[in-house]
């Protein structure tokens, strides 16, 4: 297969220009444009110094149409870097300087420009419209190098669909811009938050987890977070997500996006409606159930069938695909809270491929970037190196630990772990006192907006699932407690072993290594 003829080198304005300038007479159409504007832009950055901290937030060379226009820009930003006046004169003396005043039309055409606006009042306004004329042309561009590609019969159209997705994000990602604020409306906006989180019964300001414990440490997810759920395999992260989408969903009636890479939708599902029920997960599995457990069965997966989540088990999503898909899903059904499973499992920009590292970082940027864009929380499920297992003592997991990227520590703005301290056949901690069976510690490791704790849950193995603790018992130490010493296992479709004792304070866990392969 043939790999996707891309444009040589970085796109510039000028390639781009020519490009649509060919399809629009090809067409019989003008090539976007807005000379006049760009005329009354750059005459008013010379006549009034400040005009340039109006537009250059706006504007990038690129976004003129005229060559000589993107030079005359460029000299009155190269003027701005230098704290230096822009005026007729000095961006005149600094295109001399470049050996570009002669091309752009010499002195006569800068005083020109000066003559065609009288003052800078509306020059921002005038910035956007060029703005926006430019987006036209990139996508005129993007879109007639994704057709050109589209007609070679060699190139795979999977890799046609990747780089369609990312030449259409490389120019939205560019059009999206948020203004400066100032701090009085900032303030109004914080004290209108504060003032719904007051008037809620659990006071919390984000999206609730269910989790008591958790969700006083942080107040529900938080909008425009990026929270990082990390732990080796066989820990439960699957299930923990899982148990989250349940409650939020369920309880609190919340739009809930689960993208499931490793797993199918089927199978995600099977799991939430053996958690619902209480029917052993192999008992459903099987099919080899009882009239009076059907009945049970179809009655309390109620919940679940009108629940507001929503799975997606594309395998190797990318994150063009995922941009995409979270924005449909924001708009179409007002989503809260998104969910990964897993962070390694997605696909990265083209450019980073071949160095995992860099993947994984362009993927971290960009999930925290969504998360802003759409205003909500992003969970993502992370995987940890092996420097764990090899590790003495307690075997907790460290910010050190997560793999393959250090950007998804500095993107995050929550890192938790998920520890059960039994799969590594410990039942007594560093005082000597027992831990007790089916209980897990979440590990919130880094908080940037709150402080750091060790919540304790309770895992319940046989439902595959997490919840809050229940009464502990006097003389038991409820400190980093765990689970089986078997493990989290995901389905096995040939073990149907019949279920086995329950100690009563085990959650459904086993005293012996034939654990629940749920």
């Amino acid at each position: 297969m043939n790999t996707i003829r891309k444009p040589s080198g970085k796109p510039q304005a000028k390639s781009t220009n020519e490009i649509v300038s060919a399809i629009s007479r090809e067409a019989g159409y003008l090539p976007p444009q807005a000379i006049d504007l760009e005329e009354a832009v750059l005459g008013a950055i010379m006549i009034e110094n400040n005009a340039i901290f109006s537009v250059q937030e706006i504007l990038k060379p690129e976004s003129f149409y005229k060559e000589s226009h993107q030079e005359i820009y460029q000299a009155a930003l190269d003027l701005s870097a230098k704290h230096e006046p822009i005026d007729l004169y000095t961006v005149g003396e600094m295109l001399g300087r470049k050996n570009k005043l002669a091309e752009i039309g010499g002195a006569v055409y800068l005083a020109s420009l000066t003559q065609k606006v009288g003052s800078a009042a509306h020059v921002e306004f005038h910035a956007k419209i060029i703005a926006q004329k430019y987006i036209q042309r990139e996508l005129i561009r993007a879109s007639t190098d994704i057709q050109r590609n589209s007609f070679d019969d060699s190139i795979d159209v999977t890799d046609l669909i990747d780089y369609a997705e990312g030449e259409i994000f490389k120019v939205s990602e560019g059009h999206i811009k948020r203004d400066v604020q100032k701090s009085y409306d900032i303030v109004k906006k914080a004290m209108k938050l504060i003032e719904e989180a007051g008037n809620k019964p659990d006071g919390l300001s984000g999206v609730p987890s269910g989790f008591s414990e958790l969700d006083k440490l942080t107040l529900g997810w938080q909008p425009s977070d990026l929270i990082i759920i990390a732990a080796r395999p066989a820990m439960g992260k699957t299930a923990f997500v899982l148990s989250l989408a349940r409650n939020i969903s369920v309880d609190y009636s919340r739009g809930v996006a689960f993208f499931s890479l490793e797993m199918s939708a089927e199978q995600l599902m099977t799991r939430l409606m053996v958690s619902e029920s209480g029917i052993d997960s192999r008992t459903i599995k099987s099919g080899k159930l009882t009239t009076e457990q059907w009945t049970h069965l179809e009655k309390s997966i109620v919940p679940l069938q009108n629940a507001s989540m929503f799975i997606d088990d594309t395998p190797a999503l990318s994150i063009f695909e995922f941009r995409s898909k979270a924005r449909r899903l924001k708009s179409q059904y007002d989503i809260e809270l998104i969910i990964i499973d897993y962070l390694q499992l997605m696909t990265g920009p083209n450019e980073t491929r071949g160095n995992r590292e860099q993947e994984v970082s362009a993927i971290s940027r960009s999930l925290k970037a969504i998360a802003k864009e759409l205003n909500i929380p992003i969970i993502a499920l992370s995987q940890l190196n092996r420097s764990v297992e090899t590790r003495g003592g307690n075997k907790r997991p460290q910010l050190s630990d997560l793999r393959e990227s250090g950007a998804i520590e500095q993107d995050a703005d929550i890192v938790a772990f998920i520890h059960r301290p039994e799969y590594y056949g410990m039942t007594h901690d560093e005082e000597g006192l027992p831990l007790v069976p089916g209980l897990a510690e979440i590990i919130v490791a880094k908080h940037r907006n709150g402080p750091t704790d060790i919540i304790n849950l309770k895992f319940r193995s046989e439902q595959a699932r997490f919840s809050n603790l229940d009464d502990i018992p006097d003389g038991i130490h409820t400190y980093g407690l765990s689970d089986n010493q078997g493990g989290y296992k995901d389905f096995d479709s040939n073990s149907f072993a019949a279920p086995q004792p329950q100690s009563p304070f085990s959650g459904g866990s086993f005293e012996n290594n034939n654990d629940p392969v749920f």
